[in-house]
């Protein structure tokens, strides 16, 4: 089975280019199933109703998020209404929306996404690892195949997060930082890792907003708004090759695609 990951969908030039990048990528890569992460894709901070329909009318498959997916309040109107908009699972019990789903997928098969939080450097929420086991437990006699989108800053939770989850889950992919590493790999037990996959928007910036405005919070220290870049735009990511039969990753492969224009 093909898997495709996209990283952090970043405002309107993110959206964009899954519009216009994504249909040919998933014919072209022959992709089963294609998850991204939603949280910034309302001008960088947060998710719409209508953005999150969107996503879903263009390929993707599976929305998964992480802190920023409480900024625009109207969130907790329709995150229930949505059976595949995931926000991180170890946020309390009594947090609206859900942490993970199992779906079919184009080639038949079933497949299991659970998302995470970390809580370096992030909101205090409960713990991710002992929260991964409970998804896990939950979702075990339903499929195989279980991709982890662990939304976290410290290169070390997510590192040992792969460790902790290896043999259990087909993937334990890194999410929030937005600058892909180089560091994708299979551990021992069949469990593809990543620490950050990228960001989907434009690179002309610095994490997908415009670089005049984060020079001058360097600069300052004082508080301004931050408006989403629009130059060289790109969806970064990673395919995933995953067995079927055991949910073993065989590949993982890191990927850019750029828009013209």
């Amino acid at each position: 089975m093909k898997i495709l990951f996209i990283g952090d969908i970043i405002g309107k030039p993110g959206r964009r280019s899954i519009r216009e990048l994504l249909p040919q990528v998933v014919s072209e890569c022959r992709i089963d199933c294609v998850i991204a992460n939603c949280e910034n894709a309302a001008a960088g901070f947060g998710v719409t109703r209508e953005i999150v329909d969107e996503l879903f009318q263009n390929h993707i498959d599976v929305l998964t998020s992480g802190n920023h997916i409480w900024d625009k309040k109207e969130v907790m109107d329709f995150i229930e209404d949505f059976k595949t908009l995931l926000r991180p699972a170890n946020y309390p019990s009594g947090s609206p929306g859900r942490g993970s789903v199992v779906i079919p997928t184009r080639s038949n098969s079933h497949i299991g996404v659970i998302n995470l939080g970390g809580r370096i450097f992030m909101p205090p929420i409960d713990c991710p690892f002992r929260t991964a086991e409970m998804e896990i437990a939950k979702i075990k006699d339903r499929t195989k195949i279980i991709i982890v989108d662990f939304h976290a800053e410290a290169t070390s939770e997510k590192k040992t997060m792969g460790w902790f989850l290896d043999g259990k889950v087909s993937a334990v992919l890194g999410t929030h930082t937005h600058v892909q590493t180089a560091d994708e790999g299979i551990l021992p037990r069949g469990t593809a890792y990543i620490s950050d996959v990228g960001m989907t928007g434009p690179f002309d910036s610095v994490i997908g907003i415009k670089k005049e405005e984060i020079m001058e919070r360097f600069l300052t220290l004082i508080p301004n708004k931050f408006d989403v870049a629009k130059g060289d735009v790109r969806i970064q990511g990673v395919i995933l090759d995953v067995d079927d039969t055991n949910g073993r990753t065989r590949g993982i492969e890191r990927q850019t695609w750029r828009l013209a224009g």
